[in-house]
């Protein structure tokens, strides 16, 4: 069996955090606060697939199901642990204030468009993938999304999984609803919703204050109480409620 680290947890942000857990995913099982933030060598299963059992098996079925109807899923990426996640925020950092000459706080405002502080990704958990249709040809850049809209390369694969993602527990994230905030829409990303779910509700118990402090992070000094009370309601909260 898998040793497990576990700790006290702290009520941190507690009662910015109110919505309820989904309890149809939620489990007793406990998520120590390095699996949470990428810190953890966890169990990864697929070659190219990297995700925790439960949830490469379901991908494989999904992957399967697609195949037959002509669609290929491909993965851009899955698990990304704490270290790489900082490397792109690093290399985004020194982009924006160096080469384009904005203001830190205007950089990390541009960064959290799309890209998590880290620690705080989804893709930390081994839960979550990017994914595209392997057998369309692109060029540039395949994560954008109007390569998913109507007379992209996309457009068939995301009607696809509109229709059937579900039935394999894989949930659209960042979904295209108009008052949503936070990260902008991404066609590409699902989590599987049976794991992702109790993890996001052990995320929330975390006090993530004390956990940047003690990081060596790029803009880090911005990271006020404030500045991350309205960054979890945001980008880590305000995502599909199918989610939650």
């Amino acid at each position: 069996m898998k040793r497990r680290f576990f700790i006290q947890k702290s009520s941190f942000f507690g009662m910015a955090l109110t919505t309820m857990p989904n309890t149809l995913w939620h489990t007793q099982e406990e998520y120590s606060t390095l699996e949470l933030v990428g810190k953890a060598d966890i169990d990864l299963y697929g070659e190219g697939i990297n995700l925790r059992k439960d949830a490469h098996d379901a991908f494989l079925l999904m992957k399967r199901a697609a195949y037959s109807d002509g669609i290929d899923l491909k993965i851009v990426s899955s698990f990304r642990d704490f270290y790489r996640q900082e490397s792109i925020w690093e290399r985004k950092y020194q982009k924006y204030t160096e080469e384009n000459e904005m203001e830190p706080i205007a950089a990390i405002d541009k960064i959290i468009e799309y890209s998590t502080i880290p620690g705080t990704s989804r893709h930390h958990w081994g839960t979550d993938i990017d994914i595209i249709d392997g057998y369309r040809k692109t060029t540039g850049d395949v994560l954008v999304p109007e390569k998913f809209e109507k007379g992209g390369p996309f457009e068939e694969f995301k009607k696809w999984m509109d229709e059937n993602s579900k039935k394999f527990d894989f949930y659209l994230v960042y979904t295209d609803e108009p008052k949503r905030k936070g990260f902008k829409y991404e066609p590409w990303h699902y989590s599987y919703a049976p794991i992702s779910i109790p993890m996001l509700s052990a995320f929330r118990t975390k006090n993530i204050l004390q956990l940047m402090q003690h990081e060596d992070i790029s803009g880090r000094e911005h990271f006020t109480a404030g500045f991350l009370k309205s960054y979890i309601r945001n980008n880590i909260l305000d995502i599909n409620p199918e989610l939650l």
